[in-house]
């Protein structure tokens, strides 16, 4: 998985979407003569230009003010951020419960490989109030045409935010240039397009080889493929807003994310649901666990839906088990009655988890908890800059500057280390938050900490729908965990008091795989762990194998990368045809197998 980190300090904004066919060359700054001369040709200049570009001449005006005039780029960097400020509602500037619910349709605002900001709420409505003319010009500005941004706007609605029609606009030029894909036509209409001949189980995805992998999945590609057909082709459930106020919804195709996001109730809730109807064919044992984001380009969740038995998601928001956000889709066949939490039970604010910030922190700065917790960093550069910003402000500093410094904190989850000081999370401290051990992931660089630990699960949550195992396997739990990461699901059975007796762990990256024996060898766990390093190389044989040593799986758990779902990877939200979300497809092949496999046990 690509490193993706944020070493710009806000001046090497790229301003190339402002200039289209339509529109002249960028004016340049005035020259250092002209101002001397005592002119104020660069504010006659630059006015025109920037109320064209759709600009308040009083927010012009301030911006000329405060950046001089000629600062062209900190002139249009400022009104980028004040026009995105300007619209967002004033009720959303504290905590998350205050928001708005977030559309089905869309990633979380930062995926797995910059997972940095999930509060989605805050970013959709920067524009979702938008006039007609005003998304068209928008639409225009980024590079689509009339047609197509008129089309999009009038399929979806002059109400959808902006950045959901450019996602629609994205998602059909997608379709278009794939041509060996599964077309999309609502949920109960899949279709190949002509001439197709995708194989989500034999395609290139850019990743190794294993030996004797191709011959294994040659022999069985006639089953695969009707295994595919029958999941492209399984009807739609009724299903249940999961966490919702339980009425049915319909077709799964209208999916929407509940809100409150809290899966099928907190534990501290007396009306939590107790039951649900699992189709036959898909209940356990052996169990199964999927966790994916939940904020994916739309019909996403319908189609992983279908594949794992046309079982409906549940949405659940970390920050009902820590001080964290974190929304997340599970698709599992577990029981969810007698459901217990971790104890202890983790601190759900900031100032509690870290009080050592409350000497610190700014009464005007109104967070409670963090957004979603990011595979990298602000800059330190972002860091100088929001210091330097408060130095020279007064105090307290003007609206302006408040919005300002709390959106960058809010994007980037800064902490207050000391007057009009913030600073990234450290490795340690998200380790925390994430639900597991201190030093988890130590002995490993800064980076590659961060990366692993926005890639994992978080743990307090995972492990509230996992604590139903308890009882049911009171001796032990036979595990295979694929795309383990540094080890989620295992810390979380752990944590739980459950007894792994043998674990096939599957996962691509070394660090990972030697943070997860660490761990295992540190913990003293007495069940075997048993390793491969990518899915693709999980054939039949190696699963065979594992059940005649062990006896069998009593649990798939796993979640597949978002790189290709998530909201913040704009250039290739490709949707489960992506080149890293496609190995969804993996998991549902191994799980197949699997369940085929202890039938005849």
């Amino acid at each position: 998985m690509d490193w993706v980190t944020d070493e710009s300090d806000g001046s090497d904004v790229d301003l190339s979407w402002l200039q289209n066919d339509d529109n002249p060359p960028l004016p340049q700054a005035p020259s250092n003569q002209a101002l001397q001369d005592g002119t104020r040709a660069s504010t006659s200049s630059l006015m025109p230009r920037f109320l064209d570009m759709g600009f308040s001449e009083k927010m012009v005006a301030d911006a000329i003010e405060k950046n001089g005039d000629g600062n062209y780029e900190s002139i249009l960097e400022d009104l980028l951020t004040y026009k995105m400020l300007e619209e967002t509602p004033s009720g959303n500037e504290g905590n998350e419960e205050n928001t708005p619910s977030d559309e089905n349709d869309w990633g979380d605002d930062d995926s797995s490989d910059i997972d940095d900001f999930d509060d989605m709420d805050f970013e959709l409505e920067m524009s979702g109030q938008a006039s007609f003319r005003k998304k068209l010009r928008t639409l225009e500005e980024m590079g689509f045409s009339r047609d197509v941004a008129s089309s999009a706007i009038e399929r979806c609605g002059e109400d959808v935010p902006i950045f959901e029609l450019a996602d629609s606009i994205y998602a059909a030029q997608t379709a278009e240039k794939e041509g060996g894909v599964w077309e999309y036509d609502g949920f109960n209409s899949y279709k190949k397009k002509e001439g197709d001949k995708y194989d989500p189980f034999t395609h290139n995805n850019k990743r190794q080889k294993c030996n004797g992998a191709s011959s294994s999945r040659h022999r069985s590609s006639t089953q695969m493929r009707e295994r595919l057909k029958r999941a492209y082709h399984r009807p739609a459930t009724t299903t249940r807003r999961c966490g919702g106020d339980g009425d049915a919804v319909g077709e799964l195709d209208s999916l929407n994310l509940p809100n409150p996001m809290v899966g099928f109730g907190l534990p501290t809730d007396p009306g939590r649901q107790l039951y649900r109807d699992i189709p036959k064919e898909a209940q356990g044992p052996p169990y199964f666990f999927y966790e994916n984001v939940a904020l994916t380009p739309k019909g996403v969740w319908p189609t992983i839906s279908r594949f794992l038995y046309g079982i409906s998601p549940e949405f659940v928001d970390s920050k009902y088990f820590s001080a964290a956000c974190r929304k997340r889709g599970y698709i599992h066949n577990l029981p969810i009655a007698n459901r217990f939490c971790l104890e202890p039970i983790p601190q759900k604010t900031i100032l509690d988890a870290f009080p050592s910030a409350r000497a610190h922190w700014p009464t005007w700065d109104t967070r409670t908890q963090f957004n979603c917790l990011q595979t990298c960093i602000g800059s330190a550069q972002l860091t100088e800059r929001i210091r330097a910003k408060l130095v020279a402000s007064d105090d307290p500093p003007p609206p302006d500057v408040i919005r300002w410094v709390m959106y960058e904190c809010r994007k980037w989850n800064l902490i207050w280390v000391g007057q009009n000081r913030v600073a990234p999370l450290e490795p340690d401290e998200v380790e925390y938050l994430l639900g597991f051990p201190r030093d988890h992931t130590r002995g490993w660089s800064r980076t590659e900490r961060y990366k692993s630990l926005g890639n994992s699960f978080q743990v307090d949550t995972v492990a509230y729908q996992l604590s139903v195992l308890r009882d049911l396997y009171p001796n032990g739990i036979r595990v295979l965990s694929l795309f383990s990461g540094i080890g989620g699901a295992e810390v979380a059975l752990h944590r739980l008091g459950i007894k792994m007796t043998a674990v096939l762990s599957v996962e691509i990256s070394p660090i990972n795989r030697t943070i997860l024996r660490s761990w295992w060898d540190q913990t003293g766990q007495v069940g075997e762990l048993e390793e491969v390093d990518d899915v693709q190389c999980v054939t039949d044989a190696v699963l065979e194998r594992f059940i005649a040593r062990h006896g069998g799986f009593d649990l798939v758990i796993g979640g597949s990368p978002c790189n290709n779902l998530a909201g913040s990877n704009r250039h290739h939200r490709d949707g489960l045809s992506g080149e890293h979300s496609s190995l969804f497809y993996h998991y549902f092949r191994i799980l197949d197998i699997v369940r085929n496999l202890m039938a005849r046990y």
